[in-house]
């Protein structure tokens, strides 16, 4: 089960998207929204302890200017003839923690 449990910026859903600071014209960015550190403490409302379980954390990082959009502004092309999207939104994922009652 998929569950958001830090946002950035005082979102409080998930499926509100964070900003995107890209400059179209120019391919330059800042890194002036989302927050530099989250932290948080959670407990699983449905652990079981005679079951195994694994959990993660999964960070999205805020939207950098895509190789296609800087290779147009530098081609002097409309992005839109490249086929691919002007920004990417890249995302981190931690190593799993494992739960093993056996162990």
């Amino acid at each position: 089960m998929k569950k958001s449990i830090a946002l950035s910026d005082d979102r409080s859903d998930g499926s509100v998207p964070v900003g995107n600071t890209v400059d179209l014209a120019t391919g330059k960015y800042t890194n002036t929204i989302g927050d530099a550190e989250l932290k948080v403490v959670w407990t699983d409302p449905d652990f079981n302890p005679s079951q195994n379980a694994f959990y993660y954390v999964r960070v999205l990082e805020i939207p950098t200017p895509r190789y296609s959009l800087l290779d147009a502004i530098e081609l002097g092309i409309d992005v839109k003839e490249t086929n691919h999207p002007e920004t990417i939104q890249e995302r981190v994922y931690s190593s799993p923690i494992w739960y093993n009652p056996n162990q």
